[in-house]
């Protein structure tokens, strides 16, 4: 394939626009700088990376090659030498020191990064992670675009960007560790691939053919899957909400339970025969009965001795007294209290004053903004001292009670809910 066949092949792919800065990936080796090369071409703003390991003597040179070549393309280049020792597998680590510097620099410059990686690359990786990690997913390779990260080379092979650059006239680096049998990539390009070629001549083809399309039947394969799940887990919640029988079939409506939460807040469709849908801060349950039935009635009040213990709604309050204690949610100023504590539901018209927030809120308005569930708020303990609201664990702290400087007794009071409903 001639360089013009190559330049026209990748430029039809799109990841390459002149409305595009591209920050590329340049090791020196030959798919890099046929990449570095086209993206002057047909891209935008264009700079390079170039990562020094220090790993092999001929680390400075290739350096200095890559240098003469951006300064030839006119292209910016940034060399990254990275501090400190290597790490764990050689190759995960290089890969994770060059990824990173490049997310640095294309955040910088809202860059997109791009990488070598051919069809041969590909075939490769296929191969590799067929062995390694069996499944679907290991057929389906490397995307030409990740976030960011875009792949442009993915439909040209090893040999034609060696004959693109030899054509225009650029030379590349060889990576003597590219032949080294201690890499599992190395064993898979110089002994897998050509036992493959020897079974059938097209056996790279055919693998890039297979990944093609598997890849084209992915999203459909995935939003089967996904539907299938979520009917299944639907049905299960509608079964336990019916006490472990049978529920209603919910699968055909499947659709508009799971879009019950999209404008936040709080929703509810009626499902027949006596069951409810309901979502709630993105919190999905199931429910028997009208609106309103079900929700947990409220809980008797108790008194909370400090220090001491007291059951609330199936949970248990505890009063732990301490100088030391550490400032946090239910963290308070023994002496601002009066025990005992009175413990009892919210009431409609509950207000307090939260640590923070500066005036009165009421607690319906408290449990809006942290999200609390309608059928939870009859179940959570309001912590009072006298008639005044000092807590109600993880929703507020009332500001008269809060820890100062001038603390000398501190009490921090804890709440261990019961188990709480399907979701």
């Amino acid at each position: 394939m001639s360089a013009a066949a190559v330049e026209a092949r990748v430029g039809a792919g799109g990841l390459l626009r002149p409305d595009a800065a591209v920050l590329v990936l340049l090791s020196g080796g030959r798919d890099s700088v046929c990449l570095l090369d086209l993206a002057v071409r047909l891209a935008g703003p264009v700079s390079a990376l170039h990562v020094d390991y220090g790993l092999r003597g001929s680390a400075a040179a290739d350096a200095e090659h890559c240098a003469a070549l951006c300064e030839r393309l006119d292209v910016p280049l940034t060399v990254h030498r990275p501090p400190g020792a290597r790490h764990g597998n050689l190759q995960a680590w290089a890969r994770d020191v060059r990824y990173a510097e490049a997310a640095r620099l294309a955040g910088a410059g809202g860059s997109l990064v791009a990488a070598g990686h051919t069809a041969s690359d590909q075939v490769e990786t296929v191969l590799y992670r067929l062995a390694a990690a069996p499944g679907r997913r290991a057929l389906l390779g490397m995307a030409a675009r990740e976030g960011r990260l875009v792949r442009p080379l993915l439909d040209v092979t090893r040999e034609e960007t060696a004959a693109y650059c030899a054509e225009r006239g650029l030379p590349w680096r060889d990576d003597p560790t590219n032949a080294s049998p201690a890499f599992a990539r190395n064993r898979t390009r110089h002994e897998l691939l050509p036992a493959l070629r020897g079974l059938h001549p097209a056996a790279e083809a055919n693998v890039l053919r297979t990944l093609a399309i598997l890849r084209d039947e992915a999203p459909v394969l995935d939003a089967a899957v996904d539907a299938a799940l979520a009917r299944l887990c639907l049905q299960r919640l509608a079964d336990e909400a019916d006490g472990g029988g049978r529920g209603p079939a919910v699968g055909p409506r499947a659709a508009e339970i799971l879009a019950l939460g999209s404008a936040g807040g709080s929703a509810s469709l009626d499902l027949g025969g006596g069951l409810r849908a309901v979502a709630e801060y993105g919190r999905l349950r199931f429910a028997r009965g009208a609106p309103g039935v079900g929700t947990a009635p409220p809980a008797p009040p108790a008194r909370l001795e400090l220090p001491g213990r007291a059951a609330f709604a199936g949970g248990e309050l505890t009063g732990e007294i301490g100088a030391n204690l550490p400032v946090g949610d239910g963290t308070l100023d023994l002496d601002a209290l009066a025990p005992p504590l009175q413990v009892r539901p919210w009431r409609a018209g509950d207000r307090m004053r939260p640590l923070g927030l500066g005036g009165s809120r009421t607690l319906q308005d408290l449990f809006t903004d942290r999200r609390v569930p309608r059928a939870r708020r009859a179940r959570v303990p309001v912590v009072l001292s006298g008639d005044e609201i000092a807590w109600v664990p993880g929703v507020a702290t009332g500001e008269g009670f809060r820890v100062t400087d001038g603390t000398r007794r501190r009490v921090r009071l804890a709440w261990n809910p019961p188990p709480g409903p399907s979701t």
